[in-house]
């Protein structure tokens, strides 16, 4: 008798514990979407798609950094928030390179009230700036080792001739996790990247500095 009494509450404890190890898996699946910069703030996304790489990287930042995992694109990445100026944004990006061995994004939303603020959550239907004079064939090619400055668009191609004069030169076309960009600058000197990014959020653009290696240029050369 004292079996039969017993079963239940076995079954009971097995069923629990199977189904709390269901909630478990579907807790660790559901990583949030990054949540944007603040206005002048810049942002650190570090490209951590490990639960290993995550734990190394918090291991390695100070406690007063806030960090949370969540999803940029189609990257997990890990947010380090509450950087006011460029300089630090850039030392703590060194910081993880060097340390831990993970490449990092940095985005900034612009001063300027007119221009939408970085918000990957949002799925938006881009389509690429249109030549004027000669229809050009695609022709992807990825980009070698470096700093991509990218520049979010939004759908508005008239802006190309703006980020020229901010940049002072040709902007080119590529795709960076599978949405277009217009392509500001592409260095291998980490100074040079970072100069530009700020040129460009002074002159109020979504500007993000990216991995060259996971950029794949379109065109060379768009004009409006």
């Amino acid at each position: 008798m004292h079996r039969f009494q017993t079963l239940p509450s076995v079954l009971g404890l097995a069923i629990a514990g199977l189904i709390g190890g269901i909630s478990s898996v579907f807790a660790q699946q559901a990583i949030p979407l990054c949540q944007p910069p603040n206005t002048g703030e810049y942002l650190l996304l570090v490209v951590s798609p490990t639960a290993n790489n995550q734990k190394q990287l918090r291991s390695a930042l100070p406690p007063e950094l806030k960090t949370i995992t969540c999803k940029y694109l189609n990257e997990t990445v890990t947010r380090v928030g509450g950087f006011n100026k460029i300089d630090d944004a850039n030392r703590w990006a060194r910081y993880v390179s060097n340390i831990v061995g993970l490449s990092a994004i940095i985005t900034t939303r612009p001063t300027t009230p007119d221009v939408q603020a970085v918000q990957p959550q949002v799925q938006r239907q881009l389509q690429p700036p249109q030549q004027t004079q000669q229809k050009v064939s695609y022709n992807p090619q990825a980009l070698g080792e470096g700093y991509a400055v990218l520049v979010d668009y939004y759908n508005r191609p008239e802006i190309v001739n703006s980020v020229q004069q901010a940049v002072g030169g040709n902007v080119g076309f590529v795709s960076y996790g599978q949405r277009p960009y217009l392509l500001a600058v592409y260095t291998t000197n980490q100074s040079e990247a970072y100069n530009t990014l700020q040129k460009l959020n002074n002159g109020g653009f979504v500007a993000s500095i990216v991995d060259s290696r996971k950029v794949i240029l379109l065109r060379s050369t768009v004009r409006f």
